[in-house]
């Protein structure tokens, strides 16, 4: 029927609970990047965590800063 589905409620994964990590590269210390709580290698790869939420905005704010996102990865918590 419309409206309705065969899926459990514990198999539907809301956007809330979605979480993702970037790997990014190519970020440059600047006095924007100043403002972090850790400091920006050029050379390596940093790993930002982000809620589904916040995707689009983080994204925004890394290519702002010079960098460039090399993998998205949906980090997947164990559930009992």
């Amino acid at each position: 029927m419309f409206g309705q589905t065969t899926l459990g409620a514990g198999s539907v994964s809301s956007s809330a609970s979605r979480v993702f990590r970037y790997e990014v590269v190519g970020l440059r210390q600047s006095s924007e990047t100043d403002k972090n709580k850790y400091n920006i290698r050029n050379s390596g790869s940093v790993f930002i965590t982000v809620p589904y939420s916040r995707m689009n905005e983080e994204y925004q704010r890394i290519t702002r800063l010079g960098g460039k996102i090399v993998k998205i990865e949906q980090l997947v918590s164990a559930e009992a």
